[in-house]
């Protein structure tokens, strides 16, 4: 049986990959959220959980991300934007993430599955957000989550393999006129269905992907393809 840990595991996607290896027979699930009290942003928890809890395989799924953070909402220019908006960013999507990821890797080995967005890869489009946009925080920060998993893919190699998954919006209650533009943008005409996602990070968390690292895979209807 293997042990799969996954953060961010009661949001949206997280709880639909979470309930996924929660039901197979052959996988010890071990959630990680902020709503179970795992603060991820202090370090001192991330260290001693770690080290108490051992897996094979661990799946990032927390992120701060501005059409779900209630405190993070649509600026309406990037000339609106606050540092101290930008350097939350930073803290949770950056920060947090290698501190989950190098304490996984001080006491196991096995594999990383990281999570980027398209608007890690190509900049998010003007004509999708109305009077606003999206937050250039998610962007930079998205980005970011692809170079740190390159380096880490490396510098942890054999013994840890880490690969990234980059997704296509995902439908969850947007507005019609959203999914609308949305799909106008994307070859496959419409956006991804949340369980879409699951047999890709099932492959990465299993012997069928054993000598891939590194990789930034996108999930994305053909979205960066254009």
């Amino acid at each position: 049986m293997k042990t799969i840990i996954v953060t961010g595991s009661e949001g949206y996607l997280g709880k639909i990959v979470a309930d996924h290896f929660n039901e197979r027979s052959d996988v010890r699930l071990i959630p990680v959220d902020i709503q179970l009290g795992h603060d991820l942003s202090d370090e001192t928890l991330v260290k001693d959980f770690f080290q108490t809890n051992k897996a094979d395989y661990l799946v990032n799924l927390f992120a701060m991300n501005d059409h779900v953070e209630e405190d993070s909402k649509q600026v309406q220019s990037l000339f609106d934007v606050s540092l101290v908006s930008l350097q939350k960013y930073y803290s949770v999507n950056v920060s947090s993430l290698f501190s989950v990821c190098r304490e996984f890797a001080r006491h196991n080995k096995g594999g990383i599955v990281n999570f980027t967005s398209i608007y890690g890869m190509v900049s998010p489009r003007n004509d999708m957000y109305g009077d606003s946009e999206k937050h250039i925080g998610y962007s930079i920060t998205k980005g970011a989550v692809i170079q740190m998993s390159r380096h880490l893919a490396v510098h942890l190699a054999p013994h840890v393999r880490v690969n990234c998954i980059g997704p296509g919006g995902v439908e969850k209650g947007q507005s019609n006129e959203f999914k609308e533009l949305y799909a106008k943008n994307c070859p496959f005409g419409r956006m991804m269905k949340p369980e879409e996602v699951i047999g890709l990070v099932e492959f990465l968390c299993s012997d069928s992907s054993a000598y891939m690292t590194g990789a930034v895979i996108p999930i994305d209807g053909g979205w960066t393809a254009w």
